[in-house]
């Protein structure tokens, strides 16, 4: 199919849908919106390039258009932001078959529609691997920034940690055992937490969602903030539960090494004074610097351990 044929069936996949304050989706030059009034634009982007975020040997190309979509909604749910519309930049190889291409449109059709934004534009490009650009607006009155934690408050998360790492490591292990599956889910299938973002908008000081690690993203926070996490090791373990326990078994890993540095889990944390909706409390924020662990043997200073694209192997 050629360049342009792709691209109108693309259309028609994805045109069917118009959000509110789109006046002009796809079939032009570019979209036209018009922003709502009395709230702020939040504009985001996230990319997935194979081999680096992904490998098509372990994940099909519908969890793929999945993946990339949700990856960059995280980042308006830790913002507090209500999604609005979505544009994506394909760059394929140039035999990159027809029927791969359509599966991951499906995934991403799919997941924009879980979360009420559509598609209203793009680009497609031939190039040596594939990448998945996924640029994604939402509207917020108040977004919620990571440099506003304060000494004092309590830390909450919403969602689950380390399940996408041990379903990792499992797949890139050839490991096969049913005390995988869930965290198998977890990594193909990521939700963004929007509706715990919105919920929490109102009363979190600071919030950042959690796609390098927890220790890494945290410290992200902090670092902004000037102020020092402390983390109930007792607290993550037991929000973490059985299910992480067994897939931690599974693939021979400590199940606190996963929450602390596993990445892709899309969850938030987020600094309040009083309790979120959907959210579990798993430490406080205190006075000084840097990211601890409260243990049973005392408290000491992990250091900054996650995904980091440039770091040397």
């Amino acid at each position: 199919m050629t360049e342009f044929a792709r691209i109108a069936s693309l259309a028609r996949l994805f045109g069917a849908t118009r959000a509110h304050g789109v006046e002009l989706g796809i079939g032009d030059d570019a979209a036209v919106l018009a922003p709502q009034s009395g709230e702020r634009l939040v504009w985001t982007i996230d990319e997935q390039v194979e081999w680096v975020h992904f490998r098509s040997d372990l994940v099909d190309w519908h969890d793929v258009g999945w993946r990339s979509f949700m990856a960059a909604a995280s980042d308006l749910a830790a913002m507090g932001a209500r999604p609005w519309c979505a544009l994506a930049a394909l760059v394929l190889p140039a035999d990159f078959p027809d029927e791969a291409l359509f599966a991951l449109a499906a995934g991403q059709q799919e997941a924009s529609e879980a979360i009420g934004a559509p598609l209203v534009g793009g680009n497609l490009a031939r190039g040596s691997a594939v990448s998945v650009a996924t640029t994604l607006l939402g509207h917020a009155r108040t977004p919620v920034r990571r440099d506003c934690a304060a000494a004092g408050e309590l830390l909450w998360l919403a969602g689950d940690l380390g399940l996408a790492a041990a379903g990792l490591r499992g797949l890139l292990g050839g490991v096969v055992d049913s005390r995988l599956d869930a965290a198998l889910r977890a990594w193909r299938r990521p939700v963004a937490r929007i509706d715990a973002g919105l919920t929490m908008a109102a009363r979190a000081s600071a919030a950042m969602d959690i796609s390098d690690g927890l220790v890494q993203d945290l410290g992200h926070l902090v670092r902004a903030s000037g102020v020092r996490a402390m983390l109930d090791v007792a607290r993550l373990l037991e929000h973490g539960g059985d299910c992480l326990a067994q897939a931690a078994a599974a693939i021979g890993a400590d199940p606190l090494d996963l929450i602390l540095e596993g990445g892709e889990d899309y969850a938030i944390v987020a600094g309040s004074s009083s309790p979120l909706d959907g959210f579990v409390r798993i430490g406080e924020v205190v006075e000084g610097e840097g990211v601890f662990l409260r243990e049973t043997a005392g408290e000491r200073r992990v250091e900054v351990l996650g995904f980091d694209h440039f770091r040397k192997l």
